[in-house]
């Protein structure tokens, strides 16, 4: 998703502001644009700062890699089946158990597949 120029003066405008510890405000992120001689669509400064409203940028920019990973869980069930302790391990076991007595209890019945 590519960024038009307006929302990555936005963006910019508003890292100033942060980096600044100045509260993010439309009418400042049109001042930095104006002074920058950037001219844009009026509503980008209020719809970033509406979005930007509460929320410490700093703090978000200092959290970026600090956010988990979609592949966290991964080793997690690697454990449960290598044969540790994992919450999964018995359950995979009950399933198991399960399809065994249905296969049973069909040829018991006498519809198995090769009778």
């Amino acid at each position: 998703m590519a960024l038009s120029n307006d929302e990555l003066a936005c963006v910019y405008a508003a890292l100033i502001l942060a980096d600044d510890n100045v509260d993010i405000k439309g009418d400042k992120i049109s001042a930095i644009l104006k002074a920058a001689n950037y001219e844009i669509e009026p509503y980008w400064p209020g719809l970033f700062a509406g979005a930007l409203e509460g929320l410490k940028v700093t703090d978000l920019i200092k959290n970026v890699g600090s956010a988990p990973a979609a592949g966290a869980a991964a080793p997690a069930a690697t454990t449960a089946a290598a044969g540790g302790a994992g919450k999964d391990a018995p359950k995979k076991e009950e399933k198991k158990e399960e399809k065994k007595e249905e296969k049973e209890s069909d040829d018991e019945m006498g519809f198995g597949l090769f009778d």
